[in-house]
């Protein structure tokens, strides 16, 4: 039996996997799977894009950071956060006191892929959205190379091959999984 130690946060950017991800990673590990984004709509009752248009990107910056907060005193679960959550120096420090992160890392191209024909993405609704992407993803990424565990993404391999490869290198860490 494994019991989870500690909140597992999952980082990256959009289309990384982080939700499908994080959710096989939850029932491999057989506790709760929580999406940041999903918390912060459910409090504000309102969309991601209606905050953003509404209130601005600051205002839903804050929100993201007090949810996270919240999210990471409770009971261990696998967290997934929006896209820029892991670029606040407040969350990174958050989630490295009660937590830790995986970084699904992804290349532009299988990214692009992912996210082209969705239209919930308000940060890529610009004249030239993969352009946005590479700025995005290149000013993000320095970010994303801080969080404490790396695993790497294929366009080859299924949600539930990537979900093993993240509990297995949860596995390598004392700090995370225990063996009962």
């Amino acid at each position: 039996m494994r019991r989870l130690k500690k909140t597992v946060v999952m980082v990256g950017m959009m289309g990384a996997g982080k939700t499908a991800v994080g959710t096989a990673v939850g029932r491999a590990l057989g506790v709760p799977f929580l999406d940041s984004d999903e918390e912060i709509v459910k409090a504000a009752q309102r969309s991601i894009p209606e905050i953003f248009e509404r209130d601005g990107e600051a205002f839903f910056r804050a929100r993201e950071t007090e949810v996270l907060a919240r999210l990471l005193r409770g009971a261990p679960c696998v967290l997934s956060t929006g896209g820029g959550a892991f670029l606040s120096e407040t969350n990174r420090a958050l989630v490295q006191e009660a937590g830790v992160s995986v970084w699904l890392r992804a290349d532009l191209d299988l990214l692009w892929q992912r996210v082209r024909h969705k239209t919930t993405r308000p940060l890529l609704r610009t004249a030239n959205p993969r352009e946005t992407l590479r700025q995005l993803y290149e000013a993000r990424v320095p970010f994303y190379s801080l969080a404490d565990v790396v695993v790497d993404s294929a366009a080859d391999l299924s949600i539930d091959e990537m979900a093993a490869k993240v509990v297995a290198a949860l596995m390598a860490r004392p700090d995370v999984v225990e063996e009962e």
